[in-house]
């Protein structure tokens, strides 16, 4: 069934007809789940998930290239972590990390009609809370309150009409700065990768 409805996608997003040229401009909005780990050579840490949403806009340069900004609230975080309970004792519990997360990528449209995207671009993350799981433990003061890094995506549009396309991609970031305010060892990054689901909505 997985791969039918994949072979329907790559039929869809080469052979639909698509309305792009330059000047043109897409608002998209989008919905997505995510899986985030972190690089943390001093623990056994596993990865966590989560979900995205948000909005981008599209402006497109010419056929094949267009520059795309993106505004995200942006799951994150990790699992398996380790923190003292009110009684002094260790506990296991998850680490919840949540952004408004700002990419902004350079969009290449490539395939027989242009439906196919590969983006690229730093991306810019401000921390608006962090909390453990077990607890409910508010230890936003923990973090850096900035996040910046690296985010890559590739995916299809499927026209639906001649001002509305839909829209699925995977796409992955990586963080080049550490997620903590002190940290004696080596720097801790984020890192997340997500599936995404959207509609672009032509405005000119």
């Amino acid at each position: 069934m997985k791969k039918n409805v994949l072979i329907i996608l790559v039929a869809l997003g080469l052979t639909t007809a698509s309305a792009q040229k330059k000047g043109d401009v897409e608002f998209g909005i989008n919905i997505g789940y995510n899986n985030s780990s972190v690089s943390d050579d001093q623990s056994n840490s596993d990865s966590g998930n989560g979900f995205n949403f948000g909005g981008s806009v599209d402006y497109y340069f010419s056929r094949a290239w267009s520059i795309k900004g993106k505004l995200i609230y942006d799951q994150k975080g990790w699992n398996n972590d380790l923190i003292y309970g009110p009684n002094g004792n260790l506990y296991r519990t998850n680490i919840d990390l949540n952004y408004l997360t700002v990419p902004i990528m350079a969009n290449w449209h490539f395939g027989n009609n242009r439906n196919w995207y590969l983006d690229f671009g730093p991306y810019f993350g401000f921390l608006l809370n962090a909390e453990d799981s077990r607890f409910g433990t508010d230890i936003t003061d923990s973090f850096n309150t900035n996040d910046f890094g690296l985010a890559v995506g590739i995916g299809v549009k499927i026209p639906v009409s001649k001002k509305i396309k839909i829209f699925f991609e995977f796409e992955g970031q990586g963080g080049f700065n550490d997620i903590f305010k002190e940290n004696d060892y080596s720097a801790v990054t984020n890192s997340r990768s997500s599936l995404n689901f959207g509609m672009n909505f032509l405005m000119k």
